[in-house]
């Protein structure tokens, strides 16, 4: 998969097949990304492994309560 330089600058390629790999790309999205790039992921996999990406704590309550609320439903 060939993720925007903005998102990673370290390599060209992510193996998303491999479980680190995509919750490393995930959390570089949600630190990183624009909004085009957090519109196209899916919320399930977002709340799925939220807990586990380690987000600076304004994002992560961020998400926490986007997550809980009726709009991400």
């Amino acid at each position: 998969m060939k993720i925007p330089r903005y998102i990673v600058w370290s390599t060209d390629r992510i193996d998303t097949a491999d479980p680190f790999q995509r919750r490393w790309l995930l959390r570089q999205i949600l630190t990183h990304g624009r909004a085009e790039d957090v519109c196209a992921l899916d919320l399930q996999e977002v709340r799925r492994e939220l807990e586990t990406l380690d987000l600076p704590q304004h994002l992560y309550s961020l998400w926490k309560y986007f997550l809980e609320s009726e709009y991400a439903r």
